[in-house]
């Protein structure tokens, strides 16, 4: 079994299109979609695109998914959160497939044994926050629990590979979001070993596409395409996001 994992899609359709026809060219047994599909600026076209995947596929539930179900169903306000406009586009369909989402994957990959596909951790789809720059000691809690021998996830929007205490963490970047040096797709194919990939698209075409949408920060978006918030960026927040002092 070789497998691509593809996570934080965030409503990026000309980057998704980009992996997946890098995808289709690599061959793969099996996608993982890690979760946060469709929040962004063109959420119903990129359900639409993954609802009519045909290969063999699996999706694993990421935070902004299971908020853009809770909103569409009234259990969030609008003002409760970034994914309200991407959830009022969306139909009941749309909102199904969103809910049909895995709070996990397992698979066994040729080299690698079994691994474990979450979007944040192990029992959560927010926690815990890690980053390259993250403590041993926070991944080896993250660790603890799981059944093989890596852990590869998303929501963070950063690659790293670390190895902490026996186990063995990845994170696949973001499709459609990254936080990194260079613009890109980013994403993570496994089997026998861990590639950590990017995939170049035209982005000048991506960004006005985006400005296209009738996304309220189409304009940051569109930006974010072109010119991503740096990973030393992301991870600074995100440490002191977690309570844990990051000095660059």
């Amino acid at each position: 079994m070789r497998i691509a994992v593809l996570c934080d899609i965030h409503g990026n359709l000309p980057a998704l299109q980009a992996v997946l026809a890098e995808v289709e060219k690599v061959g793969v047994d099996l996608v993982v979609f890690g979760g946060d599909v469709a929040a962004g600026p063109m959420p119903v076209e990129t359900i639409e695109v993954l609802a009519g995947y045909r290969r063999p596929a699996r999706f694993v539930r990421g935070n902004a998914d299971r908020l853009m179900v809770e909103t569409f169903d009234g259990a969030l306000r609008a003002s409760e959160g970034p994914d309200f406009w991407p959830a009022g586009m969306l139909n009941r369909t749309h909102r199904d497939f969103l809910s049909s989402f895995e709070p996990a994957v397992e698979v066994e990959v040729n080299g690698l044994g079994l691994v474990v596909c979450c979007h944040a951790g192990l029992d959560s789809d927010e926690l815990p926050i890690i980053t390259p720059a993250t403590p041993d000691d926070v991944i080896a809690e993250a660790l603890a629990s799981a059944h093989g021998n890596l852990v590869i996830a998303g929501h963070t929007h950063m690659q790293f590979d670390r190895r902490v205490a026996g186990g063995r963490m990845v994170n696949a970047g973001s499709v459609g979001k990254p936080y990194a040096d260079q613009p890109g797709a980013y994403w993570a194919l496994l089997g026998p070993e861990v590639e950590l990939r990017r995939t170049a698209y035209d982005f000048a075409a991506a960004a006005e596409a985006v400005r296209r949408t009738a996304i309220p920060q189409r304009d940051e978006w569109a930006t974010d395409v072109i010119r991503p918030p740096t990973a030393e960026e992301a991870t600074t927040l995100f440490e002191n996001m977690a309570g844990r002092a990051y000095l660059r």
